[in-house]
């Protein structure tokens, strides 16, 4: 079955771009962006909302093309020494229904890059606040959090040094108290995106994933 979203075409553009990162090379290839990057990522967008729905009705696949799942290619160059207008990758992220314009709250996320694809799900870069809620959580709830770790789901995130301040350093789950991010990492290769089974294989990987994204919504206060 062929993919209908992501082809060849689609990491095509993407290596030129990231070998052409200039306004005046993507101006005069806007129209391939449009038609081989922006709208089938958009499309699949789309088609994931169903399936979504089945993992959690709070998450949402949004496929508007501006302010909605889809991240935007274009950088951000204020702070930066690299100036390159556009990134050479393009993500989409779905998040919480109650949090949907914030990158940092909880959500599956999937990241398009040629030779670096890869699915995510979790939080990433919370404000101090979450973060100490969810720390809360796996101290309150140390059974739910350890049947998470031994389904398999590896998690993930930068770490501090000690364990933070109000925390018992000697506790059982201090390496997991010290992350600062808690989010899952599953790799996957051109190949795997442009299958024609992907919208499933994706949808498997996000179920996978659940049971974290699951604790993180409890821990935030937000309905599963």
């Amino acid at each position: 079955m062929a993919n209908p979203w992501f082809t060849p075409a689609f990491f095509r553009f993407l290596t030129e771009l990231r070998e052409n990162n200039t306004r005046e090379w993507f101006q005069d290839n806007r129209s391939r962006y449009e038609e081989d990057v922006r709208d089938p990522l958009l499309a699949f967008i789309l088609a994931f909302g169903e399936p979504l729905s089945g993992v959690s009705r709070h998450f949402l696949a949004d496929p508007r093309p501006s302010g909605g799942s889809m991240f935007r290619i274009f950088r951000d160059t204020r702070f930066s020494r690299d100036k390159s207008p556009y990134k050479t990758n393009v993500g989409a992220q779905f998040r919480h229904g109650a949090c949907s314009r914030d990158v940092h709250s909880p959500g599956f996320y999937l990241h398009l890059e040629p030779g670096g694809c890869f699915a995510s799900a979790g939080l990433w870069r919370p404000d101090a606040a979450a973060l100490k809620a969810v720390r809360d959580r796996i101290v309150g709830h140390p059974r739910e959090w350890k049947a998470i770790r031994g389904a398999g789901v590896e998690v993930l995130g930068e770490s501090l040094v000690r364990v933070p301040q109000g925390f018992d350093a000697a506790h059982p789950l201090a390496e997991d108290l010290k992350l600062k991010d808690f989010y899952t990492h599953q790799p996957l290769t051109q190949k795997e995106i442009c299958a024609g089974d992907f919208l499933e294989a994706y949808t498997e990987i996000c179920r996978r994933n659940a049971p974290l994204q699951k604790f993180l919504a409890k821990a935030l206060g937000l309905p599963w």
